[in-house]
């Protein structure tokens, strides 16, 4: 399987958990990008969330 990445707004290219920031509001927790704190789309969020850096 693919790896899935995601390019910020900001230029930052999101790979890994790592690379997000989780904000709890309300039930369901919203991720952003830790570098400038833009909305990641939660489908790709997911994804990015289960990867692992090799």
């Amino acid at each position: 399987m693919a790896a899935t990445t995601h390019r910020c707004i900001c230029g930052a290219t999101l790979r890994f958990r790592q690379d997000l920031r989780k904000e709890q509001q309300g039930i369901y927790p919203t991720w952003k990008c830790k570098d400038c704190g833009t909305p990641v789309p939660g489908k790709i969020a997911e994804k990015l969330r289960h990867q692992h850096p090799s």
